[in-house]
């Protein structure tokens, strides 16, 4: 089974988490292309689809939505998961259960384009320059902290989760003669 592992990232936190998630469905087996999603790019010939985006202002980066858009049309029927690399982990108190909340609205944003099997929302690596200096300074006063957030152990057992739901789709495809 050929798996398309597509991400968007501005930073390059989108990336290293899409490649853990790709890692960990090679090791259980399946051929896993890991990719830009970009205008243009080939996605025929997958048979499962994991895409993912960083988050800005609680949406995907218009390179994820645009790819979701062009290609509704190919996915529509085929497994598709969704991760967003965001901010919940790097705040603290009432705001990271706000943060947290964003996973809806994310979802909201892209279920037009596409019907996903799950949507996971993560937390990527949260830099000052990102931000810029007074954006910076307003978020450390609100309780944000920088550094890299990423849980690989979580993105792991979310990357479990799927190619376990694979194996089901796999094992219930294959022909048994009598």
């Amino acid at each position: 089974m050929k798996v398309l592992v597509g991400y968007a990232t501005a930073a390059g936190s989108t990336e290293g988490i899409a490649r853990w998630i790709a890692d960990r469905l090679s090791g259980r087996s399946y051929d896993v292309v890991t990719h830009v999603m970009e205008e243009g790019m080939s996605t025929t010939g997958y048979d499962a689809y994991v895409l993912g985006s960083a988050v800005h202002d609680q949406a995907w980066l218009p390179a994820g939505t645009t790819f979701l858009r062009h290609q509704r049309k190919l996915l529509k029927g085929k497994p598709v998961w969704l991760f967003s690399v965001g901010l919940p982990g790097a705040l603290r108190g009432p705001l990271r259960r706000w943060a947290g909340m964003e996973a809806a609205t994310i979802l909201g944003e892209l279920v037009d384009d596409v019907t996903p099997v799950e949507h996971q929302l993560f937390t990527g690596v949260v830099s000052k320059g990102a931000f810029g200096r007074f954006g910076a300074l307003a978020f450390r006063a609100v309780g944000g902290r920088f550094g890299d957030f990423r849980d690989q152990a979580a993105v792991e057992t979310w990357a479990d989760g799927i190619a376990d739901s694979l194996d089901t789709v796999k094992a219930s495809t294959i022909h048994r003669p009598y």
